[in-house]
């Protein structure tokens, strides 16, 4: 019995040692991630060809608004681009080039999870102004540095580095996906926060200030240099905040959802303010919107602001909600919804694909025209609720970043008697989208990612498909003068008009 335990205890320290090593040997082995990795010209068209394969096997609305003799140009132009090796962001820069082409806004790229995480963690320089892009102008909208007493907001902004503004918005609007031939979300894109930086930033690598060509507020053409943000590790402020305890996860939370929807009621005016930047799920909206419509109805409010102008869509049930306690009549989604492909020669590349067959097979039928309709949206009627419906006057704030779902609910009240949409053409196209159902597609070699729609939604077929927004009844852009001040004049506007009702 000696004898064996002795070999048992040498077995289990040499299994011991093997697996210290093996350990040992895979953290050796890992390598850290290089966001400078290039990649071949074979692996960069094998990737290539697969994303062109898949867009023109299963996309639904990849001719809607570019013939396919001009999509299968930029198609070819895009593979003749591939001459040598390329980094990551390289090779999405001309994904996304490419892209954009479809114009369709649900239809973009995306990094590698990898490189995703990479810059969720690297410390980076970038440009230190937000911009604000006017139909013919563009504004200081934002400066990190407080410190800077020139380009404050307001400024208009000439050339960058004695270039042209317009002539880097047009270009950076090639790499920006939108519904149609929507320019007023290009540019809005180009202006939430600091993006315009962001899709800077490949230019600025290893310089050290950037020159500025501005006109002040006497419209007085000056220059000055500007040095690139970089986030101070230690800095004093930083300090602070690590000293100072922040909220815990419940209070996160509140706060999150605070931000993502608001009811606020002016009393004076007879006015409700209903804030819904997103249609998500699991934000809750169902119960804050119903429970918002029966505030409003206890306090007898006349007039209700709602404000989608940053709700980039979500779950349309969300959406549709809102709608039936507004809508004066019943609504239909989609006069159609359908896909042009129930399965994929390349499911193991698109993620959850395993899940397509049976959703297609339960929710849809293929009818003559050969597509996969969802007949519910198609034939189903939604009724207005009554519990709680409000019948006041009613203004809808939009813009450019309003989109998908909530250009089906802008769209759904538009003229309608009570009902006044104010601000700027939407994001979301008037006549239709493709969404709905949008898996990611992971390319093999680079891992970059595109966002791939299923479905293509007519909204409304007596619409003329122009490739535009819905167009608000009311015009409120802003303007230098209100960016200088820091006013809100879509808002000012609703007000403005409530006033004059009175």
């Amino acid at each position: 019995m000696k004898i064996v335990a002795v070999k048992e205890k040498k077995i289990s320290r040499l299994n011991f040692f093997i697996i210290l090593l093996m350990l040992c040997s895979c953290a050796s082995s890992k390598k850290t991630f290089d966001p400078n990795k290039k990649f071949s010209p074979q692996q960069l068209k094998a990737d290539y060809d697969l994303f062109c394969n898949i867009l023109k096997e299963s996309h639904p609305g990849l001719y809607w608004y570019t013939s396919k003799d001009s999509l299968n140009y930029y198609f070819n132009a895009g593979y003749k681009q591939i001459q040598d090796s390329m980094t990551e962001p390289q090779f999405r820069s001309l994904l996304s080039y490419v892209i954009s082409k479809i114009n369709c806004g649900h239809t973009t790229t995306k990094y590698s999870i990898a490189f995703a995480k990479y810059l969720d963690t690297v410390k980076v320089p970038i440009f230190p102004i937000a911009i604000k892009f006017l139909e013919d102008t563009a504004v200081v909208s934002a400066n990190i540095n407080k410190r800077d007493t020139v380009l404050r907001p307001g400024v208009i902004i000439n050339r960058i580095n004695n270039i042209p503004i317009t002539v880097i918005r047009d270009s950076l609007m090639q790499y920006i996906s939108a519904d149609g031939y929507n320019t007023t979300h290009k540019r809005q894109v180009l202006s939430n926060g600091f993006a315009f930086g962001s899709y800077l930033k490949n230019n600025f690598d290893n310089v050290k200030s950037i020159s500025i060509n501005y006109s002040d507020y006497n419209n007085i053409n000056q220059n000055t240099a500007i040095p690139l943000y970089k986030a101070v590790k230690d800095s004093a402020i930083k300090k602070q905040m690590a000293a100072t305890p922040g909220p815990n996860r419940r209070e996160r939370r509140k706060l999150n959802l605070k931000n993502d929807r608001a009811l606020r009621i002016d009393t004076l005016k007879s006015t409700a303010i209903l804030q819904i930047n997103t249609f998500t799920a699991g934000k809750r909206l169902k119960h804050f919107i119903r429970r918002s419509f029966h505030t409003i109805k206890q306090q007898q409010l006349k007039n209700l602001i709602v404000d989608i102008r940053n709700n980039g869509g979500g779950d349309v049930t969300n959406s549709t909600l809102l709608t039936k306690f507004l809508a004066n009549k019943k609504f239909k989604l989609a006069d159609s919804l359908y896909a042009v492909k129930k399965t994929s020669h390349y499911g193991r590349y698109i993620r959850n694909s395993f899940i397509v067959w049976p959703f297609m097979t339960i929710t849809t039928r293929k009818h003559s025209d050969g597509f996969y309709h969802f007949g519910f949206y198609e034939r189903h009627y939604f009724k207005p609720h009554k519990h709680n419906h409000f019948d006041g006057n009613v203004y809808i704030l939009t813009g450019g970043n309003s989109f998908s779902a909530a250009t089906l609910f802008a769209g759904a009240l538009k003229g309608q008697r009570n009902v006044c949409l104010v601000g700027e053409e939407t994001g979301g196209a008037q006549y239709g989208n493709c969404a709905w159902f949008i898996p990611d597609v992971t390319l093999p070699n680079t891992k970059v990612r595109f966002r791939l729609p299923k479905f293509r939604l007519v909204i409304n077929k007596n619409y003329a498909k122009t490739g535009h927004g819905i167009m608000p009844d009311v015009e409120a852009i802003p303007t230098t003068i209100s960016i200088a001040n820091g006013q809100d004049l879509k808002m000012a506007k609703a007000l403005e008009l409530i006033e004059a009702k009175e």
